[in-house]
């Protein structure tokens, strides 16, 4: 009962998952108090004053205030920057495994760093998890000196590292590291044949930087060790056949654009122009399927969008990051589709030997903390999938920046031209103008347009990522115009003036200090305020004022408002409540889509993560102990007493080892293969259950069980099989000769989940489209599917509210709209179809 009225008391405030931060504010009271004898110390008096606190049991409170304030007076020696009040209550907030929220600008790097030091003073190892390599290196390198002061010791890893080198780094006290490269190094450890290959060291303590972008954002991306087996080439006259056909008429999109599938005509047309065949027979499978993979990438896949072609390669565009995903690709050969349809060489392709969620990683830490500009809005979700609490440290100095309300627009060519026309008024005065876009296309156009109007400007895209941190620390000069993708993550400090501050900072601030425009909303709030944001640190001025349209996709996608009839004015801009009101209950539905999605995705992994743990369990034992050895002897007694005899019994043991690793191995690659298959066509199994409720991940998971329950079993007995055939010398086992090869390369890439969506997508995109705004569908000129009630599932059809998906009840349920939304004419939505 206590927990329910805390979690209503929390929402009342619209803090969810927020705590109360009385207590760290009396004790930082008490930090400064105790910093008054610490400054009398000399640097190698206060170096030793940090180590008498060192303990293996972590610091309690007396040791945390004396620590802190040693810290405190650290920074300012080592670095110039004395932790404000703000920052060491957030420090000490990590320290009791909570994310905190501080706004940019109110230094998280050194608010990380000392928590981070006072982990490792109270005998915990901590990595610190970056989203980036440049920002792994540079707080490390920035810290260093701190770190040094404080006695404790600090490394960083990047993806150029070497082994020795990611061993040795490990090792550090506090290891600054991207989040992908712990995954990938857990990945490759976790298939050593030697103790001594491994390179990571025991997950203790994650602090995240960017906490809600890793832990929400990202944490459904499978991290993936791949071994080669193949180049997956897609036949030409695929490609060509592809290219000929029309959209509507061949071939349908679903209202999410999500996923494309071929009309009656067009199968036909596809089957007459491969000679007749028949796609659907099973012989033709494999065509089909490069049918399927070619339309995907050449329809929904959009250059410069979606994807760079740089240096002969097709390189991903992470659309959290605004950067190329230098590590990712596309599963199920849309990668080698999209090659072809580029005319570039087409990469190698290959098996999937693990993989781990970024959730599942983080996890596996004994202890969780993190900083970030925000985190409140997803506080219920750090509380659901990580047990968290959010610590909301306060400014220090008040935020005066001033966040215009949104301007909405009929189309999307009018709003463009209100854009720029602002931008050009705003740029005259001479105010600094950082302007934040979704996409390098958009990025790109709308550059075109700001040379058009000549206005002089800077972009910043994943085109030029490599420059981004003399863009971005340039951006507060007075009349400097940037144009930039995603601002997450960018790491850099936007100050008025410049770098250094020196140029005409005072006239910036007489000009309002920097002005950020966004060119449309995110699908959530989250990534509107990051850049929000940029504006306004540290009480300067500032200000902020988005652009959006009815026909941005956030609302093409995400409304599901209906009998809207909207009145522009001569320009296109709306101003009535109901149409402004469709931009917040979009963001809304596409907050609650895409944490059903990461609810979904843990759902099918959870699983799979139980069933890795038993898997590692036994592959530790065969690693580290004689299990081998001792299972083998007695499957094939006769065969281990004859080699044993032959070659010695250290030999024995080591092949033994090497072949029951082979075929755990073997067997867990299958059993992944499997449940991918299982996963893309479980819903087919759930619709088809009749009468009877059957609920996709409950049918996964019965499969799944189904699958393992002999896995181990099956290992060792394939083990022993070949272990009465192997080639095996007093120089040990013939790997090759023996018929258990390790990979000839393996590499790492993260992938998107189900890039095809499912058929429940399809059917929701349906809905929602049936029941769009008629004035909105004309302003694109979009024609909305016919929908069809048989095509629900059973047990959707009479389904009662409280049984609907979350989109559906979010549309259903008139409280739940926006109470702009709640007077609007009520019409059958069949009736506003063209």
């Amino acid at each position: 009962m206590a927990l329910k009225i805390a979690s209503r008391f929390r929402r009342l405030l619209q803090r969810p998952g927020s705590i109360d931060l009385g207590p760290y504010e009396r004790l930082t009271q008490l930090v400064g108090e105790a910093e008054e004898s610490v400054l009398a110390l000399t640097d190698e008096e206060l170096t030793e004053a940090v180590g008498e606190l060192r303990t293996t049991g972590g610091l309690h409170e007396d040791e945390q205030i004396e620590f802190l304030a040693l810290a405190r007076d650290a920074g300012n020696r080592a670095i110039g920057e004395r932790a404000f009040d703000g920052q060491v209550v957030g420090a000490l907030a990590m320290l009791q495994g909570r994310v905190v929220e501080m706004a940019t600008g109110e230094g998280k790097t050194l608010a990380g760093a000392i928590a981070a030091a006072g982990y490792a003073v109270g005998g915990r190892k901590v990595q610190i998890l970056a989203v980036n390599d440049y920002l792994a290196r540079r707080d490390a390198e920035w810290m260093g000196p701190v770190y040094e002061l404080l006695g404790v010791s600090v490394s960083h890893i990047g993806q150029a590292s070497t082994p020795d080198e990611r061993r040795t780094a490990y090792e550090a006290e506090v290891c600054y590291v991207p989040v992908s490269e712990v995954g990938f190094d857990v990945l490759r450890d976790r298939l050593v044949t030697d103790v001594a290959d491994r390179v990571t060291a025991e997950l203790d303590v994650a602090l995240v930087d960017e906490a809600d972008s890793v832990l929400i954002d990202e944490a459904r991306v499978p991290l993936v060790l791949a071994g080669a087996t193949r180049t997956e080439e897609l036949d030409e006259d695929v490609v060509q056949l592809v290219r000929t056909l029309r959209a509507g008429v061949d071939y349908e999109i679903d209202g999410d654009g999500r996923t494309v599938a071929l009309t009656d005509k067009g199968t036909d047309k596809v089957e007459a122009a491969l000679e007749g065949i028949n796609l659907y027979e099973d012989d033709n499978l494999d065509r089909l399927t490069q049918i399927n993979v070619a339309l995907h990438a050449e329809v929904l896949l959009r250059k410069d969008v979606d994807y760079l072609v740089r240096d002969g390669k097709v390189s991903l565009i992470n659309n959290n990051r605004g950067r190329i995903a230098k590590l990712q690709r596309w599963p199920d050969g849309l990668q080698a589709a999209v090659e072809a349809k580029e005319a570039v060489p087409v990469s190698d392709s290959g098996e999937v030997l693990d993989s781990i969620t970024v959730q599942a990683l983080i996890k596996g830490y004994k202890t969780l903390c993190g900083m970030t500009g925000t985190a409140v809005v997803v506080g219920e979700s750090l509380q659901e999938f990580y047990e968290v609490d959010v610590a909301v440290v306060p400014p220090n100095k008040p935020n005066i920046r001033i966040d215009d309300p949104d301007r909405l627009y009929l189309t999307v060519e009018q709003k463009n031209v209100a854009l720029v026309e602002h931008i050009a008024e705003v740029h005259e005065a001479g105010r600094p103008i950082l302007i934040g876009t979704h996409s390098v296309e958009e990025s790109e156009q709308l550059s075109d347009r700001l040379e058009a109007a000549e206005i002089p400007h800077v972009v910043l895209n994943a085109k030029n990522d490599a420059e981004e941190a003399a863009i971005i620390a340039e951006a507060g000069v007075p009349g400097t115009v940037t144009v930039s993708t995603q601002m997450a993550g960018r790491g850099t400090d936007i100050r008025l003036g410049g770098r250094d501050e020196s140029h005409d900072k005072d006239k910036a601030i007489e000009l309002g200090g920097l002005y950020v425009i966004g060119t449309g909303l995110h699908a959530s709030r989250r990534l509107d305020d990051q850049l929000r944001g940029r504006a306004g640190r540290q009480g300067d001025p500032g200000g902020s004022l988005f652009f959006a349209s009815l026909a941005d996709e956030l609302v093409t996608r995400y409304s599901v408002s209906s009998g809207l009839r909207p009145h522009p004015d001569d320009t296109g801009r709306l101003t009535d409540r109901k149409s402004l009101g469709v931009l917040e209950h979009a963001q809304r539905v596409a907050d609650g889509a895409n944490a059903e999605l990461h609810r979904t995705t843990w759902s099918y992994h959870r699983l799979t993560g139980q069933q890795r743990a038993i898997l590692l369990d036994t592959r530790e034992k065969v690693l580290t102990e004689d299990l081998a050895a001792t299972e083998l002897a007695e499957k094939a007694k006769e065969r281990y007493d004859e080699l044993v005899e032959e070659v010695g019994e250290d030999t024995v043991k080591d092949a033994a080892r090497r072949i029951a690793l082979h075929h755990l191995d073997r067997r867990w690659t299958d059993h992944l293969a499997y449940l991918a298959d299982l996963r893309e066509g479980i819903h087919l199994r759930s619709l088809a259950g009749g009468i009877v409720h059957l609920k996709p991940i409950d049918e996964f998971n019965k499969s799944a069980i189904a699958s393992f329950d002999t896995l181990i079993a099956d290992s060792w007995t394939d083990a022993a099989e070949t272990f009465k055939t192997a080639e095996i010398t007093s120089e040990g086992l013939d790997e090759a000769a023996s018929g258990v090869p390790r990979p000839t390369a393996t590499w790492t890439y993260l992938i998107n989940d189900n890039p095809f969506g499912t058929e429940a997508d399809r059917i929701l995109g349906r809905l929602r489209n049936a029941i769009k705004p008629e004035s909105v569908a004309e302003a694109e000129e979009i024609l909305p599917e016919e929908f069809d009630e048989d095509e629900l599932p059973e047990e959707l059809r009479d389904a009662d509210d409280d049984e609907l998906p979350e989109e559906l009840r979010e549309a259903d349920d008139e409280d739940e709209l926006p109470e702009e939304l709640r007077d609007a004419d009520d019409e059958d939505p069949k009736d506003s179809r063209k």
